[in-house]
């Protein structure tokens, strides 16, 4: 229920809201003898505490309740006193992954954490500190977080698996899925929501290290490489990895984002779900699994507020049709527990409400005031909306700043990924999925499928421009003998053909892949 209070707010459910919000006052305790991952309860239950408690208690988001007296507050705070003895008794400040809400830290304890785990906890602590005016939640969270950065590589990459206690590595694959994925994602929104360069600066020495060793030639694909030299140590990827394109998109790489994604939508094509490991080199499935996962999602919802391309709206449909047709039972969704048989497992996980279910609601409702709204805030790794007003800001100055110079040029569709299309009009079918990239993303992972039709042909996801052209052109002889054999005149371009001597008719045609009927598409003219 804490993990979804937020849900319920940003959906309009002012009702359900308050009376989660009730319940969880009245019939919550965290005085349990039970032990727990400190990462899934920092993002589950602190993100969800204090996300609720800001949509209650500030009326600038619409959902404030009446009488509310900061009882999540003060159950988020009781609950980071519980998770404190994790960061107190290691030599390099990285904590324990897990801790005993009544007795702390067991002395069998494993010394053995990820990356992500031990990293992916700057945003919900940090912001705890600002709320209480309590500074050491922030100060641990931030040192876990230097102490892994601390330990890059020379080529600064990091790695998965990591001893708390000496500090060195123990899994030493490099990637920006399992085990590391939220690292990176936290560097970026905490300069987002703190507004402090520190963390802009680890994060673009991270993407720099990650885009010349961990992604692969093509550009496409993010590998698992040794963080010490970037040889590749596996040929799978895995789902978790999918959210790595909407964080491109934060940081205004548009280019590599579309790529990215589009491996992940043709590997869901195939599947109908995501699998939680795919194996490129043989393109198969490597493990069937996938627990309602929400980083498809995710991704497709910033690429969609970033272009406003209707494929991504496609996307999310197809999403949602799969969904409610393979896994949508009577008390909820249940997990897929092979994605080839389509089994079922009778597990939810409750990042389905609090992240998938979201972001899909999100991607749809184009009007939600949280679609409108600009200014520092940021949707955590559980999905938690976490703002901060400028009084809780370091260094924060009564005359206002500059304005920064826009870090990201505003998105032109026909020039994101290709160099050949330069502005969109009638007659440019510039959208994602009719673009080459499209299809040599299929390839890469063995997707042959025709490009699925429109789910619901009146619905408003349906591109106007997707309508299949033809066109006849009927060319004169030309009298002029020097010319008679040039005209017409094709000029080869990257993927098709420019023909520029048709007595004034110019128009471009691009190549038609042999497996959707060969031939050429006009795209401009």
């Amino acid at each position: 229920m804490i993990d979804t209070l937020d849900t319920l707010a940003i959906m309009g459910e002012q009702k359900e809201f308050e009376d989660a919000v009730n319940r969880v006052l009245t019939e919550v305790s965290f005085n349990q003898d039970n032990r727990v991952q400190i990462f899934e309860v920092n993002i589950r239950v602190l993100g969800g505490l204090l996300s609720a408690h800001i949509l209650a208690s500030d009326p600038t988001y619409g959902h404030a309740i009446e009488g509310y007296t900061d009882g999540l507050l003060k159950m988020a705070q009781d609950m980071a006193d519980r998770l404190i003895p994790a960061f107190q008794y290691t030599k390099t400040g990285i904590p324990y992954p897990r801790v005993n809400l009544r007795y702390g830290v067991a002395r069998t304890e494993t010394v053995e954490t990820c990356t992500a785990g031990a990293g992916s906890l700057l945003l919900e602590f940090g912001v705890l500190s600002r709320l209480t005016n309590k500074t050491h939640y922030e100060d641990v969270a931030k040192r876990a977080l230097k102490a892994l950065w601390n330990r890059r590589s020379d080529i600064d990459l990091l790695g998965n698996v990591i001893n708390i206690q000496t500090g060195q590595w123990i899994h030493t694959a490099s990637s920006t899925g399992a085990g590391i994925d939220s690292f990176f994602e936290y560097l970026l929104k905490a300069h987002v929501l703190f507004g402090e360069d520190e963390y802009l600066e680890m994060f673009e020495d991270a993407y720099e290290g990650i885009m010349r060793h961990v992604r692969d030639p093509s550009g496409y694909l993010y590998r698992n490489v040794h963080m010490s030299s970037g040889a590749l140590m596996a040929t799978w990827i895995d789902s978790l990895s999918a959210f790595w394109p909407g964080v491109q998109v934060l940081y205004g790489d548009l280019g590599s984002a579309i790529k990215g994604h589009l491996v992940f939508y043709n590997i869901w094509r195939r599947y109908h779900a995501l699998p939680e490991r795919f194996d490129v080199f043989r393109k198969t499935v490597d493990i069937g699994f996938y627990p309602l996962r929400p980083e498809f999602i995710e991704s497709t919802y910033y690429l969609y507020r970033a272009t406003r391309d209707p494929f991504y709206l496609h996307v999310g449909e197809m999403v949602i049709e799969d969904l409610n047709n393979r896994t949508r039972l009577p008390c909820g969704f249940a997990t897929v527990g092979d994605v080839r048989t389509g089994r079922l497992e009778d597990r939810m996980e409750s990042f389905m409400l609090s992240e998938s279910l979201k972001y899909l609601y999100l991607l749809f409702d184009t009007d939600n005031m949280f679609n409108k709204l600009d200014s520092n805030f940021v949707y955590t790794t559980e999905g938690h909306f976490l703002p901060l007003p400028n009084h809780l800001l370091k260094n924060n100055s009564s005359k206002p700043a500059a304005a920064p110079e826009p870090i990201c040029r505003p998105y032109i569709p026909s020039t994101a990924i290709s160099n050949y299309n330069y502005f969109p009009h009638d007659l440019d079918m510039s959208s994602v999925p009719h673009l080459p990239e499209a299809d040599f993303a299929a390839a890469i992972v063995g997707n042959t499928e025709e490009p699925i039709p429109d789910l619901h042909p009146n619905a408003y996801c349906v591109s106007p421009l997707s309508v299949a052209q033809s066109f006849e052109l009927t060319f004169n002889t030309d009298v002029r003998a020097k010319f008679g054999s040039q005209s017409p005149k094709f000029v080869e371009i990257v993927g098709g053909f420019l023909t520029k001597s048709l007595s004034g008719l110019k128009f471009e045609l691009i190549k038609r892949p042999q497996r959707t009927g060969g031939g050429y598409q006009v795209t401009r003219g």
